[in-house]
C-alpha cells in the first residue's frame, strides 16, 4: 500500500452532498455513489446531507477529509470550502476561489478572455435598466442568443432566445428567480465536454466527450433523464482540433486555478473552433453524469476515478 493511501486508510472521510441548491437531487445521487465506492474500497467514511448543521456534525464525527459531492450553491461556489479550511479538514477538489470564480460564469469567462481563451460573446444584464441592457442587447448580438445566470449549474435558467420581441420577458423572467443574468451568442455546433483530472504532473485531460441531446441543447432535462441525450466517446473532432480541445480545457482549468477535477464545457464552431462556455469544479458523478463516462472511455474504473479524487485533498 503506498504511503498516500496509508493515509486516506487512516482518516475519517465525509461525503458531502444534498445541500440547499437547485442541483439538490443530483447531488444525493452523485453523493450516494461516491459514498458506495468509498465503503466499497474499505474507507472509513459517512455521508452527510448538509444543512446549517454542517460545522456541528463534522466536529461531532471527528471528520479529517471531506469529499465534496456538492452541486450548485452552497457548495460548489466556494462556501463550504471556506467553512472546511477555518475547521482544518481537508477537502477535494477546488480551493475557495477557484470555486467560486468557477461557479460564476461572467467572471470565468473575463479570465478566459484575459488567458486568451476563446469563450461565446457575452454581455451582462443591469438589473436597474432592464430596457437600456434589452436595447444595447439587440444592437450588439445576433440572434439566436443565449439568456444565463451568473450562478448556477446544470444548465438550470438557460433559454435559448430566437426573437428580439421575446428577449425582455424572458431576462425579466430569469432575473425573477435567479438574480443576476447574462446573455451570451448562441454558437451552433458540436457540443463537448472535457474532464480534468489529477494533481501536478498527473494533471490530465480525459477523452472527449460528444454530446447529442435530443432537446434543443444539453439543458437540465437531458443531463439527467436517460435516454434523453446520446454520447459520443471520443467526440468526433478532426485529431488535430480533437488535441486542441484537450489543451484548451486543460488551459482554462488552470487559468481558474482549478484543482483535483473540473469538467470543461466546450463549444466546437464548425467543427474546428473550440469556445469554452464554462466550467463545473465539481462535476455529477451519477450513473449518467459525463465525467465517469469519459474516465470509463480512458480505462478507469467508478473506483479508481472516486480515489483519484479523493487523492486531490492531500
Amino acid at each position: 500500500m503506498s504511503t498516500l493511501l496509508a493515509e486516506l486508510k487512516s482518516c475519517k472521510i465525509a461525503v458531502l452532498m444534498g445541500g440547499r441548491s437547485g442541483e439538490r437531487e443530483i447531488s444525493l445521487r452523485s453523493g450516494t455513489k461516491v459514498f458506495e465506492s468509498l465503503k466499497a474500497q474499505g474507507f472509513n467514511v459517512i455521508a452527510i446531507d448538509v444543512d446549517r448543521n454542517l460545522p456541528d456534525v463534522l466536529r461531532e464525527h471527528k471528520i479529517e477529509i471531506a469529499y465534496i459531492a456538492l452541486h450548485g450553491k452552497g457548495g460548489e461556489d466556494g462556501e463550504v470550502q471556506g467553512l472546511l479550511e477555518m475547521l482544518g479538514i481537508k477537502y477535494t477538489g477546488s480551493g475557495i476561489l477557484a470555486s467560486a470564480l468557477s461557479m460564476d460564469k461572467v467572471a470565468a469567462k473575463k479570465i478566459f478572455l484575459a488567458s486568451n481563451i476563446a469563450t461565446p460573446k457575452f454581455m451582462t444584464v443591469d438589473p436597474h435598466n432592464l430596457n437600456g441592457s434589452t436595447a444595447e442587447i439587440i444592437r450588439t448580438l445576433t440572434f439566436p442568443i443565449v439568456v444565463k445566470p451568473h450562478s448556477e449549474g446544470s444548465s438550470l435558467g438557460v433559454t435559448v432566445v430566437k426573437t428580439p420581441a421575446d428577449l425582455a420577458r424572458v431576462i425579466s423572467e430569469t432575473q425573477k428567480k435567479y438574480t443576476d443574468v447574462f446573455v451570451e451568442e448562441f454558437i451552433a455546433g458540436t457540443e463537448v465536454t472535457v474532464g480534468i483530472i489529477g494533481c501536478g504532473q498527473n494533471l490530465r485531460a480525459l477523452p472527449i466527450l460528444e454530446l447529442l441531446p435530443k432537446n434543443e441543447f444539453y439543458d437540465f432535462e437531458s443531463k439527467y433523464t436517460p435516454g434523453m441525450t446520446d454520447f459520443v466517446l471520443p467526440a468526433r473532432l478532426p485529431e488535430k482540433i480533437y488535441k486542441e480541445t484537450q489543451q484548451i480545457a486543460l488551459r482554462a482549468h488552470l487559468a481558474l486555478g482549478c484543482r483535483g477535477v473540473s469538467r470543461v464545457d466546450i463549444l466546437v464552431k464548425g467543427g474546428r473552433e473550440p469556445y469554452v462556455t464554462e466550467i463545473n469544479s465539481s462535476p455529477g458523478m451519477t450513473d449518467q453524469s459525463d465525467l465517469p463516462a469519459e474516465a470509463r472511455e480512458a480505462g478507469m474504473t467508478f473506483d479508481q476515478l472516486v480515489l483519484e479524487i479523493l487523492q486531490s485533498a492531500l
